[in-house]
């Protein structure tokens, strides 16, 4: 596989060629083993490009200071705007000096945006921007060609599937799902490195995984609600019976965008 080195053991470390993951003290339900916070750069190169700080914790983001090393940070990128990968990026910034690119402008700092379509350079790495909105409005994917390795944020994690969040829409995901297995399949992709859980070393299986999974899901919100279950809490009793309760209002998150898309407002 081109040399991809993934351990067997956790996310942390995982790497390809030009990306590394470092991973963040924030495991929960919804971050898994926590954040993964991606290092890019061409071997030997001068420059990296830092994906995702993760959250707020100054242990963490010293530790990916440390593994930088000597070489300078020329810019950050958020994969998008939810605190558990953004909320480190300002204090990292400060530690770098390096500039931080986001699509939404809430989340920029001393730099440029993102956009479909952008590609971002540092020392001979090139990082192309892929819009892919629906987990939230913001989220975007990044594409190393050299690798051909895909950054999925929370589009795509490595294991367990995301949640519509409340500034996200199951279109537009449904959308962006698409033309990720699309592009996978064109450009030939050999990993998935996801925000959350591991590597994922077959990407048009994992996204054939997450489209039938929503279709399948849809297709259970259709049958409770023809059996009468009307409000998201019955819903999620019903489809979501053998999830843990404890992720029952992720789960009401995203049967609200499953329901919105149903009834054509979403």
């Amino acid at each position: 596989m081109s040399g991809l080195v993934i351990p067997i053991e956790g996310p942390d470390g995982a790497r390809t060629p030009r990306a590394t993951n470092l991973l963040a003290p924030n495991p929960s339900p919804m971050t898994l083993d926590g954040t993964n916070t991606w290092v890019l750069a061409e071997p030997g190169a001068e420059a990296v490009i830092v994906v995702d700080p993760g959250p707020q914790d100054e242990g963490h983001l010293r530790r990916v200071a440390g593994h930088v090393g000597e070489r300078r940070v020329a810019v950050i990128l958020l994969t998008h705007g939810h605190g558990d990968h953004s909320d480190g990026a300002k204090r990292f910034a400060e530690m770098t000096g390096a500039p931080v690119r986001a699509l939404d402008p809430r989340h920029r700092l001393g730099g440029e945006g993102l956009a479909d379509g952008d590609v971002v350079t540092a020392d001979g790495l090139e990082v192309r921007v892929i819009g892919t909105p629906g987990h939230s409005f913001d989220s975007l994917c990044f594409w190393l060609p050299q690798d051909r390795a895909m950054l999925t944020g929370d589009t795509v994690l490595g294991r367990g599937t995301t949640v519509i969040a409340p500034d996200g829409g199951l279109t537009d995901y449904l959308h962006s799902l698409d033309r990720l297995r699309t592009m996978a399949e064109e450009a030939g992709a050999e990993a998935l490195l996801p925000g959350h859980g591991q590597v994922l070393p077959d990407p048009t299986g994992a996204l054939d995984g997450y489209i039938a999974h929503r279709r399948q899901r849809l297709d259970q919100i259709r049958a409770a609600r023809a059996a009468g279950a009307r409000t998201p809490a019955e819903i999620v009793e019903i489809v979501y019976a053998d999830v843990d309760r404890s992720l029952w209002p992720a789960a009401e998150m995203s049967v609200r965008a499953q329901l919105a898309y149903l009834d054509g407002s979403g």
